[in-house]
């Protein structure tokens, strides 16, 4: 995906772009491309960008270790400030509110629409990676070993152990 020049979105019809993609995110790896639409239009003030996008993602689970297929969905709508002089003069620590949380770009820079998508589908990546909720066996163990192993490095401190508390 190319990025996106934001000055020449006032002269496109309607102040917006839109367009249709099936592409591989360069961070982020995936079963199948990332398929969708995005569309970024210009409301003076701010950009209003809007995705919708799936891909299938192999993911690790977190109870039993196996690897597993899931897919990842993206509908989402955010709007990014435009501000001039973003980052100039800012001393190095400083106190910042929560007015100044919001994502802001230059008016006259560009927007980066497969960074956007990747932080997107970042934020869709499960917490909690479990294959299945209700049958996922978790860590193998071996219930017929019922006598703890000892640790060969250990084994001298058991044998001391044993000696002191007969």
């Amino acid at each position: 995906m190319d990025r996106i020049f934001i000055p020449r979105l006032l002269k496109a019809p309607q102040q917006q772009e839109q367009f249709a993609f099936a592409e591989t995110l360069a961070d982020l790896e995936t079963l199948t491309p990332v398929r969708g639409e995005m569309a970024i239009a210009h409301r003076q003030t701010y950009l209003e960008v809007t995705a919708q996008a799936e891909t299938i993602v192999t993911l690790t689970c977190d109870r039993c270790l196996q690897h597993y297929n899931t897919r990842l969905t993206v509908d989402r709508t955010e709007l990014i400030w435009l501000q001039s002089n973003l980052g100039e003069d800012l001393p190095a620590e400083r106190e910042v509110s929560l007015e100044d949380l919001d994502e802001s770009l230059d008016p006259h820079g560009y927007f980066e629409p497969e960074t956007w998508l990747y932080e997107q589908f970042c934020l869709e990546m499960p917490l909690r990676k479990v294959c299945d909720p209700q049958r996922c066996p978790g860590a193998e163990t071996n219930p017929d070993d019922a006598t703890p192993q000892i640790d060969a490095r250990w084994a001298k401190l058991a044998d001391l152990k044993q000696q002191l508390s007969s």
